[in-house]
């Protein structure tokens, strides 16, 4: 750390290396489906990189007691301004975007919510398509908390600790670890309304286990 302190690129590479499967998962579910196919992670990493190596000055003091969330929040910049570039007008109409404390705002984390989970969560006798099944989960994401809706994504999506995620949120450990707890019950809720019996256990072979 002090090398780095110090200017030393070649530790801040390092310890960015050491982060970049924690980012990169970060970058995945944070990057805006419109930019599926157009840049992936990897593509923000590398212009998040660069960033960061203009930044090793202001390491030490953005850096604070978690360098991991450091590199995150230049992370996060970069992704803001990618998906201004790209997705323009198109992107501030539809505020899924950052707000302007460079926190992912709250409309955003649950669209990305929204549509990763269209994926795990469809069964096998869902008619309802991708977009739709999408469409109907980020409506009724958008009525939970928006705070544990951050927690739960910050946790499960992103897998940070809870301790990243109180300091990230300025919360009490206690209380990160409480309300992400009411988050998965939540989301429990929402996606047994959106896609009933979607929590029942099946067997190998895909069936009910009671059939």
């Amino acid at each position: 750390m002090q090398k780095i302190i110090r200017g030393d690129r070649d530790a801040l590479g390092e310890l960015f290396a050491i982060y970049r499967p924690r980012l990169w998962r970060m970058v995945t579910f944070r990057l805006h489906p419109g930019l599926q196919g157009r840049i992936d992670a990897d593509d923000v990493l590398q212009d998040a990189w660069l960033r960061a190596v203009d930044r090793i000055d202001h390491f030490y003091k953005d850096a604070g007691s978690s360098s991991f969330l450091w590199f995150r929040s230049v992370v996060i910049q970069t992704m803001l301004d990618l998906h201004r570039f790209h997705l323009g007008a198109q992107k501030r109409a539809s505020s899924r975007e950052l707000s302007i404390e460079s926190v992912w705002s709250s409309g955003s984390t649950s669209s990305c919510l929204a549509f990763h989970l269209s994926d795990s969560a469809r069964s096998p006798s869902s008619n309802a398509s991708h977009a739709e099944l999408t469409k109907q989960l980020d409506s009724v994401l958008l009525g939970m908390n928006e705070v544990d809706r951050e927690i739960l994504a910050l946790r499960h999506f992103e897998a940070l600790s809870n301790s990243e995620v109180a300091r990230l949120l300025n919360l009490t450990e206690q209380a990160a670890s409480v309300r992400y707890i009411r988050a998965l019950g939540r989301l429990k809720q929402i996606l047994e309304l959106v896609i009933p019996n979607a929590f029942e256990e099946k067997d190998e072979g895909g069936r009910m286990k009671d059939e």
